[in-house]
């Protein structure tokens, strides 16, 4: 369960940023790019639509624990290996980014995320199961 756990922490992290972005905060440089200072409105609806996504992804990691049961098991198996694929385009997406803070704070935090998901994908629900 840690491991869900965690990842549900830095997901709630990010969702706490992108709320702040879609409010209007002067965050931009963290996040889409970095090219706005404050997110025109279309970025803000992404941000809206990112948070649906870190919900959903957490739902799936508990589930591939075992801690809740909403989706059938294969389902959520072959899921949280996509989201780990997805988690491993963020970090070569950020890193490219041309946004030095979003690459300085964005690619470890999707590092993270990555090992994280890679782990309960994997069928870990904490790391001394994997050792």
């Amino acid at each position: 369960m840690p491991l869900a756990l965690a990842l549900t922490l830095v997901l709630a992290a990010l969702a706490v940023l992108q709320l702040a972005l879609i409010f209007g905060a002067p965050l931009g440089r963290f996040a889409w790019g970095g090219q706005h200072r404050v997110l025109p409105v279309r970025l803000r609806i992404g941000s809206a639509v990112s948070i649906l996504v870190y919900a959903l992804i957490a739902v799936i990691a508990w589930d591939r624990i075992g801690a809740i049961d909403v989706f059938p098991p294969l389902f959520a198996q072959i899921a949280m290996w996509v989201i780990f694929a997805y988690f491993v385009l963020g970090i070569l997406m950020n890193a490219v980014s041309r946004s030095k803070p979003e690459r300085n704070l964005m690619v470890p935090v999707s590092i993270v995320l990555t090992v994280l998901s890679f782990f309960i994908a994997a069928g870990f629900a904490d790391l001394t199961a994997a050792v």
